[in-house]
């Protein structure tokens, strides 16, 4: 698997990016602000994430999406560990990321890759979603925020 920034004429992979985050709104905002990373195999697109700059001394994982026919091969894992890695060579101090409530995978990736829980931001999928979302049976309400010392 090659990890490679998707070059500023190159399109990003929206439909991946969307599983991550159904708001195409959001997405394209934090595209055009942020650094677009895509993973290949074979030549084909298996996952991707974004680095958002957001303070100084500070960049966020905004968005990390496998292909769903690629689950559970560590791709996830990889992704993550490459992002903390794009952010320590930039010189940034700090990682942040965020997911919902009810992304028990997710926020148990994100600790083996390092991250720590920081705080809730109550509400923040009812205050920047138009539609609910729905993750594992469980309304995604709140956002979990976690972030590591780089």
């Amino acid at each position: 698997m090659v990890i490679g920034q998707l070059g500023t004429n190159e399109m990003p992979p929206m439909e991946l990016l969307l599983l991550a985050d159904p708001s195409e709104r959001l997405v394209t905002a934090y595209l055009q602000r942020g650094y677009c990373y895509v993973a290949e195999m074979n030549n084909e697109v298996v996952g991707v994430y974004v680095l958002l700059p957001t303070r100084p001394d500070t960049i966020e994982i905004v968005n990390v999406a496998v292909e769903e026919s690629h689950h559970g091969q560590g791709i996830g894992k990889q992704l993550v560990n490459h992002a903390v890695e794009q952010a320590r060579v930039m010189g940034y101090k700090t990682i942040e990321i965020g997911t919902g409530n009810s992304g028990v995978v997710q926020l148990a990736l994100y600790q083996k890759c390092g991250f720590r829980m920081t705080g809730i931001d109550r509400d923040f999928f009812i205050r920047h979603y138009d539609e609910e979302i729905y993750e594992n049976g469980i309304q995604v309400i709140d956002m979990v925020r976690l972030s590591q010392d780089l």
